[in-house]
């Protein structure tokens, strides 16, 4: 790149300041071929079977074991791989985040995974509007560093918190906005390429002329690949012209269209030839890119109809107010919606009679001109639109097709509450648990927008002809002609597979007849590979295999895609050979189709869990974001839990190796169930797992100690101080881990000669008579506040009865958290019995049940539904609140004269709490207390209960504390707080140390019978 004074480099990011995660090689396929590579790169090398499973699979439906994973650290890596590969005639894939939905990141080959090591942003020269950057890194984290020059990768493909460049090169990636800005090709301006046989190159802009007087069709690779450019050039570009569809949106075959455009201007850009190509001719390692300006602002308009052949059939008018995106939500999506007490909120947008609705978005240079622009498109679709802004002078007010009902939008929160309802059927979608799922196979054809209407009609009409009946929802980018389209078929039936082709070849037809393409946004791959013969013809199907020769001339380079032998029936991930046995019966209850094999088949593979914080946000996947391995993330553990359960590993899951490799780094914060679009609820299969491993081997004596805390508890309790004081004699902490494994750096809970329930009782229970109270609650004082943490327990009573509630405390203390967590599900079980014999007929008599801790209250109303049936356990789910949520939920903090002071805070929400959404309840009190507070977006602090105690994950854990300090120190508040004790034991722990005594938030009221502040329920407020 041309250096430039304003050039910012960018240091990539130090791997070797990762958390790391080594293997224990279960076996290892090619072993000489891994010792080869060994020798030549310094990247890593990894043909162990766990590995190759783990990249077996993409986010397609299809499932290919890899020869092995090489995570190379540089270009020359790259080279030494594909040079030995050659020699020996090994195939090899490059591969990113595995996003890919046409199954063109799977193959039998040497994968290269870029996003490990090769993540870096070279470089960024704001003025020339360029980024030089490896092929690794994410999309959005190379828009999180543009962001302070108002600059961005303008293509925005929906995976782009988890996808990286490489990847949106070989699939030429596009997005919502591609009416704005196209595709990756063209924002493509130099390549950094190794060939076929281990050439490193530049591929960039270059005149045809220079072309022509390099090219050798008896040189070396790299001139026999200049020769059939400029074959191509001279004698293919009629029929390029006259086969290739005259759309924004297609990315099938090669992108032989934009190289014959461009070289009628003299000049080609061979690095944009790679677009689409799906490392089938070259391996991206490094590329430069041109960026756009963020837009200054935004304006979104919701067009409602009565059906979803009104709503494509009233695009093509839509796109004559040039909007930046057309969005398509078909009936299928809204009734998802409505049906979804999640998105409650957004269907209520929805008017009655509403069967479609097509979302709308313009770019604007200020608000002003947002609203012009929303008015002006309401006023010519919508008959009686009360917007002042007058239709377009050359044609009727309404055309004949036109929406009945329409809205806008301009704040960020209204615009993105738009947005949501666009979003929010598709998770649903995924997470069918029984044998028929949506798939992508013909997920997203490109057709003229003048086209669609018909396109439509005859889609549906083709999904249930011939008895077929064939359920599908139509959706996504209207606008420039790309509608998603996935039909619910079983692929274990041979008749459902049989349906696919049919499918897919009737469609092509149409594509064909239509002037359309079959690939519009999400490529070949094995999906549809086989149908670009029908769609560019023999003539030009030859000519991409000449190409691809040309280039690779042994189809070394990801064989089968673009121009192939791939059929769309083979390698499937579910077919008529897969078997599923758990090698156990279920222990906890499956409420969902197929049981615990629908859970365990769940997850698709969009790689949502390999997210970072910054990305991503939310809860998900902390153990990934720590040590960005594909086998701490939710997607690989789940891909793995699957292959041992089908026979694919040589493991049981239940087997010493697979639990140490596998689940031992889930930290069961059940962010998975929330953040995973498919809901895969990994904590839930990890204890079945557990649990099964307990009745077949046997438990370690830390566990059960970790399992049985209420039980020992009480001792401690009883003996403190002097329990306190042996933890803390020298030597204590070696021997604990030397004895036991729990890591010496921690420090252990200590005890309280008092508990909470002594406390109570000797103030002669609650100070709110029953008769005078608002309501009635029992509190469950869980083990840890009962004898660890006091404060909490009575800052809680207290909390309580200033709101007005009559308290009463459970006898019990134990809800069963700690065993089900280490996965004894039948001690767990009853011990939720007993809690719920005890609490349930007090629910009938009219009292509530609230907890102090957040994993308990979580514990009841959640995990106690999948160990007990029935209306007692249903009676104490539903009527158990955390303490924030039971005040927030019946406004009872509005009784209250806080008086709290005026600090800022930063609130960290318990991970179990967000997995079930409820973490909202205490900003909501602690803003009406008067605090400003920002509520972060953060995921596990990784103590994760007992997980940050132990040995072995004593530096993992700290690891995922990290991101959440980083986020604390980022906020603009000075105080954090947080309810979890765990969450609260890993901040103190770190950089973060207890407010000092003087403090108005150090808990100095908490013995005193004064309302405490909601900081001080919240326990401990950590300064920075």
């Amino acid at each position: 790149m041309t250096a430039n004074p304003n050039t910012l480099d960018v240091d990539a990011p130090d791997a070797d300041e990762r958390a790391t995660y080594d293997y224990v090689s279960n076996d290892v396929e090619r072993p000489e071929l891994v010792v080869a590579l060994r020798e030549r790169i310094n990247g890593d090398v990894r043909f162990d079977t766990y590995t190759r499973q783990q990249y077996a699979t993409d986010a397609s439906a299809y499932e290919e074991t890899p020869i092995g994973v090489v995570f190379p650290r540089s270009t020359e890596d790259v080279a030494a791989v594909v040079s030995y590969c050659a020699e020996h005639e090994v195939p090899v894939l490059p591969r990113g985040g595995g996003t890919s939905l046409a199954g063109q990141a799977v193959n039998e080959a040497v994968v290269i995974d870029f996003s490990r090591h090769m993540d870096g942003i070279v470089s960024v020269a704001p003025d020339d509007r360029r980024a030089r950057v490896q092929s690794g890194v994410v999309l959005e984290e190379l828009n999180d560093v543009l962001a302070p020059y108002e600059l961005k990768f303008a293509p925005d493909p929906a995976a782009g918190n988890r996808s990286v460049i490489g990847g949106a090169i070989g699939n030429n990636s596009t997005g919502a906005h591609s009416l704005k800005y196209g595709k990756t090709d063209a924002y493509v301006e130099e390549c950094e390429v190794v060939l076929a046989d281990g050439t490193v190159a530049t591929f960039g802009e270059i005149a045809v002329d220079d072309l022509r007087e390099r090219a050798d069709p008896d040189g070396d690779l790299l001139e026999r690949v200049y020769a059939e450019v400029i074959r191509i050039i001279d004698e293919e570009a009629d029929a390029v012209r006259e086969r290739f569809p005259d759309l924004k949106r297609n990315v099938s075959g090669y992108n032989l269209d934009m190289l014959v455009e461009e070289a009628e201007t003299g000049t080609v850009n061979l690095g944009r030839l790679l677009a689409g190509s799906e490392g089938t001719l070259a391996v991206v390692t490094e590329a430069e890119v041109s960026l756009e300006p963020v837009p200054e602002t935004k304006a979104v308009s919701l067009l409602f109809y009565e059906s979803g052949l009104e709503a494509v059939t009233d695009v093509q008018h839509v796109l004559e107010h040039e909007p930046a995106a057309v969005e398509l939500i078909d009936d299928v999506l809204i009734g998802l919606a409505r049906e979804t007490a999640e998105f409650e909120e957004i269907a209520a947008l929805v008017p009655e009679g509403a069967q479609a609705a097509l979302l709308v978005e313009f770019y604007a240079a200020a608000d002003d001109h947002g609203r012009e622009r929303t008015a002006g498109l309401l006023a010519d679709r919508v008959p009686g639109s009360d917007s002042e802004a007058a239709p377009p002078d050359d044609r009727p007010t309404i055309e004949e097709t036109h929406a009945f009902e329409g809205l806008e939008a301009h704040a960020d929160a209204e615009r993105e509450k738009f947005w949501k309802l666009r979003k929010a059927g598709l998770p649903i979608l995924l997470s069918r648990t029984s044998d028929e799922k949506h798939i992508s196979f013909i997920e997203d054809c490109a057709i003229p927008p003048e086209h669609l209407p018909e396109f439509v009609e005859r889609f549906q009409s083709l999904l249930v002809e011939k008895d077929r009946d064939v359920d599908a929802a139509f959706y996504a980018h209207a606008g420039p002609g790309v509608l998603h389209v996935r039909p619910l078929v079983n692929t274990k039936a041979d008749r459902d597979r049989e349906d696919m082709v049919e499918i897919a070849d009737a469609v092509t037809d149409m594509v064909v007849e239509f002037g359309g393409s079959v690939s519009g946004e999400h490529g070949d791959g094995h999906a549809r590979t086989q149908w670009n013969r029908k769609l560019y013809g023999e003539d030009l199907w030859e000519t991409f295999r000449d190409l691809k020769t040309a280039f690779d001339p042994d189809w070394l380079l990801n064989p089968g895609n673009v121009c192939g032998d791939h059929d769309m029936t083979e390698n499937l991930r579910y077919d008529d050979a897969y078997e599923y046995d758990a090698g156990f019966e279920p222990s906890l209850n499956w409420d969902n189709e197929n049981g615990m094999q629908g859970m365990v088949e769940l997850c698709h593979g969009c790689g949502g869990c390999r997210g970072s914080q910054e990305t991503t946000g939310g809860v998900m996947c902390p153990t990934y974001r720590a040590a960005e391995e594909e086998i701490t993330a939710t997607r690989g553990r789940a891909n793995l839990l699957r292959n041992a359960m089908s026979g694919d590993l040589p493991d049981n899951p239940t087997d010493d190796e697979f639990v140490e490799e596998v689940l031992d780094l889930c930290i069961g914060c059940k962010g998975c169930a929330r953040d995973c679009p498919s809901e895969v609820d990994m904590a839930k299969l990890k204890t079945e797992i557990m649990h099964a491993r307990h009745q077949e081997h046997g438990a370690s004596l830390r566990d059960k100690l970790f399992a049985n805390f209420d039980r020992l508890a009480p001792l401690g309790s009883a003996l403190a101080p002097l329990s306190n004081l042996v933890q803390s004699l020298p030597g204590a902490g070696t021997i604990a881990e030397k004895t036991i494994g729990i890591a010496r750096e921690r420090s252990l809970p200590e005890f309280h000669r008092e508990t909470v329930q002594d406390w109570f009782e000797a103030r002669d229970g609650s100070q709110v008579p029953e008769a005078e109270a608002e309501r009635k609650a029992v509190l469950f004082t869980d083990t840890y506040t009962n004898y660890s943490h006091v404060t909490v327990g009575k800052a809680t009573v207290r909390v309580l009865e200033a709101a007005g509630v009559h308290v009463d405390l459970a006898s019990r203390t134990d809800s069963g958290r700690p065993a089900l967590s280490k996965g004894f599900v039948d001690e767990a079980r009853k011990t939720m019995r007993a809690n719920v014999t005890e609490l349930a007929p007090r629910i009938d008599e009219g009292w509530d049940v609230v907890l102090a801790e957040p994993s308990d209250a979580v514990m009841f109303q959640s995990d106690a539904l999948d160990l007990l049936s029935g209306k007692g356990v249903e009676s104490v789910a539903s009527n158990s609140y955390g303490v924030c949520e039971y005040l927030d939920t019946y406004r009872l903090d509005e009784n209250i004269d806080w008086n709290a002071p005026s600090e800022s805070l930063a609130y960290h929400g318990h991970c179990h709490q967000k997995a079930t959404k409820k973490d909202h309840h205490a900003v909501g009190v602690l803003r009406r207390a008067g605090y400003t507070v920002d509520p972060l977006d953060s995921g596990c602090c990784g103590m994760a209960g007992s997980f940050g105690y132990e040995t072995e994950h004593y530096s993992l854990s700290q690891s995922i504390g990290e991101i959440l300090v980083d986020q604390i120190e980022d906020s603009d508040a000075t105080v954090v707080t947080a309810p979890g004790t765990s969450c609260r034991t890993q901040l103190g722990d770190k950089r973060l140390k207890p407010v000092p005594a003087e403090s108005s938030l150090a808990g100095s009221r908490l013995d005193s019978e004064e309302p405490p502040t909601p900081v001080e329920l919240l326990s401990y407020a950590l300064p920075r």
